[in-house]
């Protein structure tokens, strides 16, 4: 199907205040595992994330809310209660989230036992990089929305307008300053001998070429060097062995997010009292998934909107000056790795085996996400791009989204249930629990947007019309889960309508978020200018030269008739009214050469048509006299 961001993101909408909002009130437990600070996060930027992205479904000026937006929402109100609604949705959001005025992260219901044994309450309380992430981009809107609309004369008219507009800029921000402490305090650093368990898993991705082990270590070395030693010299907060390991050049290294909070992590001292800092259990090791989820919350942090509105107290740009260290050479670690060597990628070679020895088709698509993310931060080569394209066209083929599943496949798990990752550290919380784990079934929704970021960034005609049309078959793959009846209709997700099994009728405001972030992405990328080669210019040139050249003749030759035969003021006319047509497609054709050639080719050949319409008449006039 076509993607078309607007109208899909506008049915979502209404669909979402159809399940949620029932007389007058909110609805925060209708997800289909329950309730916790995660869902809470996903369900209200499932409304929040596309009005703060995207400026035309803006929530924060009622005065200028678009005329669909304001009847998307009608049932919440006019444009003034939709916003005060959004407004309210966040005070209760910091309430439900908070125990004695400090925040919770909580996972609760999204964790999983891995035994018969039921987590403790303990182990439900904690909390996961998704809910530290999620809740840095759900803050940083949440405050962005704010601060605009407090300023609404009609809400300054409310109240108690002024104190309800500081509390919940002040809880807000007092969440994102713990949630940025606890994701400086997740980052972790693992390195590993060559020959440990660990150290072979990591070479034989390495290791394209069968190389001599000697060759790609000293290779590895080289590529890797820049990112160890700032790592090793600039990465101390929140470590409390200040990654001395990396000393070592012979051990091989990797550095991304934990799971959460690792068990090595120190206290970050400037941060106020306000802000607790719980002992972490993690193990230090990266986990591909919960490092792309950390990537992707800093970068909505480190936004230029967050900039502009200057959302960031000082304490807050310390941390996210730390966390932007982190992100970049997170990024050029994984895309150095990913891209390694000079024949075939590491990443070209799936499954994605990671460092403990697991493999599969996601985390493949983690590491591509990362590539592509960093590829978005600099500049792209064709290259990169050309080679991405048949690397996401493979992982839409084993992932069964362009290819049938057959019974019994073993892919469908990569939708449902989903991909389990041990959360290990988790079993010793009070010391009586299981060790718990996280699933994650986001695999089409991942796909999705990393396609259509890599197709915003290539220059390559062919390249990015292969991303796009694979695109609209992974937006068909989606389509065809969504939930068709309920309350929950035109949201997501029914993975039993497209590969059986039971149906699923409660939305997952997990996946439903993240389809929303590809239509986002969508909206980005459409708004880009179109491509165009230097063959179809020079094309549209030659056009326009001609018919540039022919209207002047045309217009001697009108002013030439109209004096020697057919002063009639009612037969010239016509003709200079068609010249002038002409002549303002021609001049919007030039305008337009060097950015929209086909339109300007498209054009200047329907002026070649006016005027050759024009030379046949006046031929056949000369004729007739």
């Amino acid at each position: 199907m076509r993607i078309q961001p607007r109208q899909q993101i506008l049915d979502i909408w209404s669909a979402l205040v159809s399940a949620c909002y029932r007389d007058g009130k909110w609805d925060w437990e209708g997800g289909v595992l329950g309730a916790n600070s995660v869902s809470d996060s996903e369900l209200l930027l499932c409304l929040l994330y596309p009005a703060t992205e995207i400026e035309s479904f803006a929530l924060d000026r009622p005065d200028t809310m678009a005329d669909d937006v304001r009847e998307t929402l009608y049932e919440l109100g006019g444009s003034f209660m939709i916003g005060l609604t959004v407004f309210e949705l966040l005070e209760e959001f910091l309430q439900r989230n908070s125990s004695d005025g400090l925040p919770r992260f909580d996972a609760g219901s999204y964790l999983q036992s891995t035994t018969d044994d039921e987590p403790t309450a303990s182990q439900l309380s904690i909390a996961v990089v998704d809910s530290y992430s999620m809740s840095v981009t759900l803050c940083v809107a949440g405050m962005g929305f704010a601060q605009v609309f407090c300023q609404d004369h009609n809400f300054q008219g409310q109240p108690d307008a002024e104190e309800r507009s500081k509390n919940l800029m002040a809880g807000l921000s007092t969440r994102l300053t713990a949630a940025l402490t606890a994701l400086v305090r997740s980052f972790v650093v693992n390195t590993a001998a060559p020959r440990s368990p660990a150290g072979r898993a990591m070479l034989s991705m390495f290791n394209q070429g069968d190389q001599p082990e000697r060759v790609i270590l000293e290779s590895i070395h080289r590529s890797l060097e820049r990112v160890r030693t700032r790592l090793r010299t600039d990465v101390a907060l929140g470590h409390a062995d200040e990654n001395n390991d990396l000393h070592d050049d012979t051990l091989l290294f990797e550095c991304g997010w934990s799971w959460g909070i690792h068990e090595n992590a120190a206290e970050v001292d400037f941060v106020s009292e306000e802000v607790e800092q719980p002992v972490g259990v993690a193990d230090p090791r990266p986990y591909l998934y919960f490092t792309i989820v950390a990537l992707d919350g800093i970068n909505d942090v480190l936004s230029q909107r967050t900039r502009e509105l200057n959302l960031l107290n000082d304490e807050q740009y310390r941390l996210v000056e730390a966390l932007r260290l982190r992100w970049d050479l997170t990024q050029r670690y994984w895309a150095t790795v990913a891209r390694f060597g000079s024949s075939r990628w590491p990443l070209e070679d799936l499954p994605w085996k990671t460092s403990d020895g697991e493999e599969s088709d996601y985390f493949s698509l983690i590491v591509s996400a990362v590539l592509i993310q960093e590829l978005v931060s600099r500049t792209a080569s064709d290259d990169d791009l050309t080679r991405a394209v048949g690397i996401f066209d493979e992982l839409a083929r084993r992932g069964r989204i362009t290819r049938r599943p057959t019974r019994d496949d073993p892919a469908v798990a990569l939708h449902t249930p989903g991909v389990r990752m041990m959360l290990r550290g988790t079993e010793k919380i009070n010391g009586d629990g299981p060790q718990l784990s996280w699933i994650v079934s986001d695999f089409a929704p991942v796909l999705l947007k990393r396609i259509l970021q890599a197709a915003r960034l290539s220059n390559n005609i062919g390249a990015r019309d292969q991303l796009m049309e694979l695109a609209k078959e992974v937006m068909d793959h989606l389509d065809q889960r969504v939930i068709a009846e309920g309350d929950a209709a035109r949201l997501w997700d029914n993975p039993g309508a497209l590969f059986g099994g039971a149906q699923q009728s409660q939305p997952s405001w997990y996946l439903t978020k993240r389809v929303l972030e590809c239509l986002v992405a969508a909206e980005r990328t459409y708004r880009e200018a179109p491509l165009h080669s230097p063959a179809m210019v020079n094309r549209a040139v030659e056009l326009l030269n001609e018919a540039e050249h022919l209207l002047n003749q045309e217009m001697l030759n009108t002013s030439t008739v109209t004096e020697s035969a057919a002063r009639r003021k009612s037969a010239r006319m016509p003709d200079r009214q068609v010249l002038s047509k002409v002549e303002q497609q021609l001049v919007r054709a030039r305008e337009l050469v060097n950015v929209q050639p086909g339109t300007s080719f498209a054009l200047a050949s329907a002026a070649l048509t006016e005027l050759d319409t024009l030379a046949v008449a006046r031929t056949l006039a000369v004729e007739g006299m």
